[in-house]
């Protein structure tokens, strides 16, 4: 690292901090020739080859504008995008490459996007996928019927092992209590 005030081609480190989110560290180094000191940001670069071919950097807020006009008129928030936007970093950031195909960032976005909203990603992934007809909406609705089914077997299957709800043994019902005062 050269420094800021001399060019001194070298400095040496005196402190490292990572950020809050883990996606940056602050280091605190000082210039060996002027004795000076100066502050360095380094992050982990991202990029994303376009089909075009040309690369460049991820931008969550590209992530976000795309999904927005999919939860048009949807109740999804701006704090839920920016959230679904961290995710898809996240996911991406985690396959350890720092170039990804920009088909890649669309696989991530439509996970996390289902979970947050049906609709929203029927909306994308019928652009994303590319539906060309009615049957391909059907089997992607079917697709999602079908999740929502498992987790609703699921949750059920849940409540009866925890033992949650009324009836529980030893505990009393609420039937034919009266409640009045």
């Amino acid at each position: 690292m050269h420094c800021p005030f001399c060019r001194h081609a070298d400095s040496r480190v005196i402190d490292s901090r990572t950020s809050d989110d883990g996606s940056s560290i602050r280091r605190r180094r000082q210039c060996p020739a002027c004795q000076r000191r100066f502050t360095t940001i380094e992050t982990a670069s991202l990029s994303v080859a376009k089909r075009s071919g040309v690369t460049e950097p991820f931008s969550r807020d590209k992530v976000v504008a795309g999904v927005r006009k999919a939860c048009q008129g949807r109740p999804v928030s701006a704090d839920d995008l920016a959230v679904l936007a961290q995710k898809v970093e996240e996911t991406l950031r985690a396959s350890g490459r720092p170039e990804i195909e920009a088909n890649e960032v669309g696989l991530a976005i439509l996970g996390p996007l289902r979970e947050l909203d049906e609709v929203a990603y029927l909306r994308f992934a019928s652009v994303y996928q590319s539906f060309e007809s009615l049957e391909d909406f059907e089997s992607a609705i079917t697709s999602l019927r079908v999740e929502r089914e498992a987790r609703g077997q699921e949750a059920r299957a849940d409540d009866v092992d925890s033992g949650s709800g009324e009836g529980r043994v030893g505990e009393p019902s609420s039937a034919g209590r009266d409640t009045s005062v």
